[in-house]
């Protein structure tokens, strides 16, 4: 037995609405906007009200809301994008052992350059009218 035309309508048109906020969330969030029930809604032409009777969707807005700042604001990087705590603290010990490297280094080219400067200011002939610098 074959579905009713309206009953297939129906569900393409639920499956075509889904799809938008699907998008329409994915895009809101890896541009860094701040994603809300009435951002979702706006970007995919949808009501407010549909995405509520969407237990995935609706929880997957919460979900990112809840990485806002607080003020219902996005941080510059989309959610999808942002750092975890142990990768920053990764980058953070290989940025100071690499800030010990360069000071470790940077004394080293001063010692040298120290002991150059002597060599070079020993090895010049001195008259009796030069004072030093």
């Amino acid at each position: 037995m074959r579905p009713e035309p309206l009953s297939e309508a129906a569900a393409r048109r639920h499956e075509l609405t889904r799809a938008k906020a699907v998008q329409a969330l994915r895009e809101l969030d890896r541009a860094g906007t701040p994603v809300t029930f009435a951002g979702v809604a706006q970007a995919a032409g949808i009501s407010r009200s549909w995405l509520y009777t969407q237990s995935d969707i609706s929880g997957q807005i919460r979900r990112l809301r809840e990485k806002t700042d607080g003020a219902g604001r996005a941080g510059a990087i989309p959610a999808g994008q942002r750092a975890t705590d142990a990768s920053l603290r990764a980058r953070l010990a290989a940025a100071l052992h690499r800030n010990k490297h360069l000071a470790d280094e940077n004394a080293r080219l001063r010692r040298q350059l120290a002991r150059a400067l002597g060599d070079q200011r020993s090895a010049r002939p001195r008259s009796g009218n030069d004072s030093d610098r």
